[in-house]
């Protein structure tokens, strides 16, 4: 099927190829039931001072990237408070809140926020760190009219729906469209969508998923890197892009037929994969990262499946708040 594709992705494939070269994070040995969490750094290109670009996974799917003194989050949850989910007494009406202290601190800058869909553990601390922050949300039309609903300004609220490449004079955001994970009744916990603003929310059932998108960030001069939020795709959407690190999160069931290959080949076998969505986000953000015994056998399960459809690419389980160059 390679030889149909568009004439993009081959060019992309070639420029990655021959960019990146050996990437810059290996793997160390992984072994079953204990992936590995390694980090080194390679030469940065010409014109790049080498150690500007970094990337610090926040749990969940939320990411914090440092471009020289300028920052972009990832859906960034830090407040990381218990609904009940991991305990197996989940409670929808749990009340919406921000851990100040926490969320202050490391979310003390930013001049854009990408957010991949509108459930809580995306989007709770968003309203807040861009109220602090002065920093523009791009998200669906969902998170455009929960901001309203949050107080913030229109003109800090970007809605895009997929298909947008957007440049930030040093970076662009290619916007993409894709959905969400699928539980294991082939449903999703708080479906919908907000085509108004509603009152401002209380509850995390407030926030609905109001559809998903993936994000490409590629840096002048460094890496292309993929972002998802959610463990289901639309490759079609997809098949282009040929980032070379991948930033893709666990499956929690298996309801998504062939997941993992379908996105591997979609994403042209990326350089580096990252596994996130794969931590119990209602404990605190310290390292090791805490994990259900649940979730580290689905974590083992996506590591395998990545080695073997894609057995060039290089998995990395990271840890919080690290550092990685690409």
């Amino acid at each position: 099927m390679s030889e149909n594709r568009p004439t993009g992705h081959t060019r992309r494939r070639l420029l990655r190829d021959t960019a990146v070269g050996a990437a810059a994070v290996t793997t160390a040995g992984l072994v079953a039931g204990a992936p590995a969490r390694a980090a080194t750094t390679t030469a940065a290109p010409a014109g790049r001072k080498p150690g500007a670009v970094s990337f610090r996974w926040w749990g969940t799917a939320g990411w914090r990237i440092d471009i020289g003194d300028r920052t972009v989050l990832v859906d960034p949850y830090l407040s990381r408070y218990d609904t009940g989910l991991f305990t197996g007494g989940f409670r929808p009406d749990t009340p919406l809140t921000v851990a100040t202290d926490v969320v202050d601190r490391l979310a003390d800058r930013a001049e854009n926020i990408l957010v991949t869909h509108t459930h809580w553990d995306h989007y709770n601390d968003v309203p807040h760190i861009a109220a602090r922050t002065g920093a523009r949300v791009l998200g669906t039309l969902t998170a455009y009219h929960l901001g309203l609903a949050y107080g913030l300004p229109a003109g800090q609220l970007a809605p895009v729906k997929g298909g947008e490449v957007l440049d930030f004079d040093g970076y662009t955001v290619e916007v993409v469209g894709s959905l969400h994970s699928r539980n294991a009744g082939w449903s999703m916990a708080f479906p919908g969508v907000r085509v108004s603003p509603p009152p401002r929310p209380e509850r995390i059932s407030d926030l609905p998923e109001g559809d998903t998108l993936a994000y490409q960030v590629r840096v002048d001069g460094g890496p292309s890197v993929f972002f998802m939020g959610a463990s289901d795709l639309d490759e079609r959407k997809l098949t282009g892009l040929a980032p070379d690190v991948a930033m893709i999160a666990s499956a929690a069931t298996t309801a998504v037929a062939d997941y993992v290959p379908r996105l591997m080949a979609a994403l042209g076998h990326p350089k580096v994969v990252v596994p996130v969505h794969w931590d119990n986000f209602e404990t605190p953000l310290v390292n090791p990262p805490t994990v259900a015994a649940t979730d580290r056998a689905r974590l083992d399960a996506l590591i395998a499946e990545v080695r073997r459809v894609s057995p060039r690419s290089r998995v990395l389980v990271p840890d919080y708040h690290t550092a990685y160059r690409f």
